[in-house]
C-alpha cells in the first residue's frame, strides 16, 4: 500500500458557534424577538432546538413546535401558516443584518487549528445554516480576523440545507477529495451532526462554544465544575444520538482525532 493509506483529507467546518460567534448568539435573539413583537415569549430552548438549519426552516420548525403552535392559536384563532413563517422571516432578515457584524470572532483555538490542519496537508471547507447574503457579512469580517476556509457554500447554493448533505458534497467536489469517510464534518448543532452523517464524513460535536451548550465563554468559565460536567453531559448524548462519531470539548481538540480516525481507516473501518 505504501502512501495509499486511506487517511483524512479535509475537514468541513460550520460557522456560527463552532469556529466564530462563541455559544451562536447572532441569531438566538433575533428569533426570540420576531416572537416577541407578536407578543409571544418564546424560551431559549425552543429558539435554539433547530439551530443550524437555513433560517425561514427553523422558524418554520419554531412554528410548529406544540407549545409555540398553541400560544399562536390562542393568540390569534388558528394555527400558524406558511405566510405567518414568510412574515416572521420577513422580520427576522434585516433584524439580524443589523447586528450580524458583531458577531464574527473567531472561537478561540479555531484559527490555530486551522493552520495545524493545512501544515498537515489537511484541506479547510465549510457549511452553513446562513444563507449568501448573511455570509457576505461574516466571511470577510472573520477573514479580518484570520479565518478562512478553502472553500465555503450556503443552503442557497444548493436545493436543500441542512439535515441534506448537498453542501458536504459540494465541498467535496471543490475540495477534490472523496471517498466521503476521507472528510470530517464538525459542528456544534443536531443539523450539523446529521448533515456529516447523511453525507458519509466523520461526523464529530463540539460543546464549548457551541449552540446546544448555548453559554457565552465567561459564562462556561464561572461555572461550577459538576454543573459544567452535567451541560456537557447532556448535549454529548443528544449529538450521540444524532449519530454523531466523536464529540470533544472545544474546536482546539479536534486534531487529536485525526490520528484515531487514521488508524480506523487504514483498519477498514
Amino acid at each position: 500500500m505504501g502512501n495509499q493509506t486511506p487517511q483524512i483529507e479535509a475537514v468541513i467546518f460550520d460557522w456560527a458557534g463552532t469556529t466564530v460567534d462563541y455559544g451562536c448568539f447572532a441569531p438566538l435573539d433575533v428569533f426570540i424577538e420576531i416572537f416577541r413583537k407578536r407578543g409571544i415569549e418564546v424560551l431559549d430552548e425552543e429558539a435554539r432546538a433547530p439551530m443550524g438549519l437555513l433560517k425561514w426552516d427553523h422558524i418554520n420548525v419554531m412554528c410548529q413546535m406544540d407549545r409555540i403552535a398553541q400560544v399562536w392559536k390562542e393568540k390569534f384563532g388558528r394555527l400558524p401558516e406558511k405566510k405567518d413563517v414568510d412574515d416572521l422571516y420577513a422580520d427576522f432578515e434585516p433584524m439580524l443584518f443589523s447586528i450580524l457584524r458583531n458577531y464574527c470572532t473567531p472561537i478561540p483555538g479555531a484559527i490555530e487549528l486551522v493552520e495545524r490542519l493545512r501544515k498537515q496537508g489537511i484541506k479547510i471547507g465549510s457549511t452553513t445554516g446562513y444563507t449568501a447574503e448573511m455570509m457576505a457579512v461574516v466571511a470577510p469580517e472573520a477573514k479580518k480576523m484570520g479565518y478562512a476556509p478553502d472553500f465555503m457554500i450556503t443552503p442557497s447554493d444548493v436545493p436543500a440545507g441542512r439535515p441534506y448533505p448537498w453542501m458536504c458534497y459540494q465541498n467535496a467536489m471543490n475540495l477534490g477529495v472523496y471517498p466521503m469517510k476521507h472528510i470530517i464534518k464538525v459542528g456544534d448543532t443536531i443539523s450539523d451532526i446529521k448533515e456529516g452523517v447523511n453525507a458519509g464524513a466523520w461526523s464529530v460535536g463540539i460543546l464549548k462554544g457551541g449552540s446546544e451548550l448555548g453559554l457565552k465563554e465567561h459564562e462556561v468559565n464561572a461555572l461550577d465544575p459538576d454543573t459544567l460536567a452535567e451541560k456537557l453531559e447532556t448535549v454529548t448524548k443528544r449529538f450521540k444520538d444524532a449519530g454523531a462519531h466523536y464529540v470533544i470539548d472545544s474546536i482546539g481538540e479536534l486534531d487529536k482525532l485525526i490520528p484515531k480516525i487514521n488508524q480506523r481507516l487504514a483498519n477498514g473501518d
